[in-house]
């Protein structure tokens, strides 16, 4: 990363600082965020993210991981697993999708998340996540006080940190996918819906990794 000013790296300071009122609001808390990645495309897995940040050490440029580069996003991925107390990663595939619908889906790749980084939480400091942020949902089948915040990821760190690890991992994933079947693009656009990836539906019909639930404009 290039070397900064002092003005930019205070204007990057304050807009943070208006990112953590939230956390500041439930400091007595062990605050866990948590996001995900993947409720839209037509193809590949939901993938959550969960991550309690150590507010001791500063991480510059956490936002919502759609504003954000790829490579900025992999850098603060990188930074976020170094410096952060605990982080956890849950992924249900587009099959399970299918079986369930996206919403159930994404509850239990939450849930996965969560259990994931409470583990490891509890691992190091023989405690456990008492508090989740999460952006605009309530988690099932998590017995751990919940706060919903509308574009959370936009204005709590902890979330922006979740929606950082949740948005790289799955990236990762549909590159190595796009390796596999390539003829898609998968590793310019994800598995969403772009033109060149519905026209190549329309073209060839779908692969493994498609959501056949999510391809009902196929046959009109």
């Amino acid at each position: 990363m290039k070397k900064l000013s002092d003005e930019k790296i205070n204007n990057e300071r304050l807009r943070l600082s208006k990112m953590s009122e939230f956390e500041n609001k439930f400091s007595e808390y062990i605050i866990a965020g948590i996001d995900e990645a993947g409720r839209g495309p037509l193809a590949g897995p939901v993938v959550a993210g969960c991550v309690v940040l150590d507010r001791s050490k500063e991480i510059l440029f956490l936002n919502d991981s759609k504003k954000l580069s790829k490579k900025r996003r992999e850098e603060l991925y990188k930074e976020i697993k170094e410096k952060a107390f605990a982080f956890g990663i849950g992924i249900v595939s587009e099959k399970v999708i299918d079986e369930i619908n996206i919403l159930e889906a994404t509850h239990i790749a939450m849930k996965e998340a969560f259990d994931n980084a409470n583990s490891m939480y509890r691992d190091k400091f023989d405690k456990e996540i008492n508090l989740l942020f999460v952006d605009a949902l309530k988690i099932k089948n998590i017995d751990v006080k919940q706060v919903s915040i509308i574009h959370g990821d936009a204005l709590s760190i902890s979330i922006a940190a979740a929606s950082i690890v949740a948005k790289v991992t799955r990236d990762e994933m549909m590159e190595e996918y796009d390796k596999k079947y390539p003829e898609y693009g998968f590793a310019k656009h994800s598995g969403y819906g772009t033109r060149f990836h519905m026209d190549k539906l329309k073209e060839i019909g779908p692969c493994e990794i498609h959501r056949k639930s999510f391809l009902s404009f196929l046959n009109k």
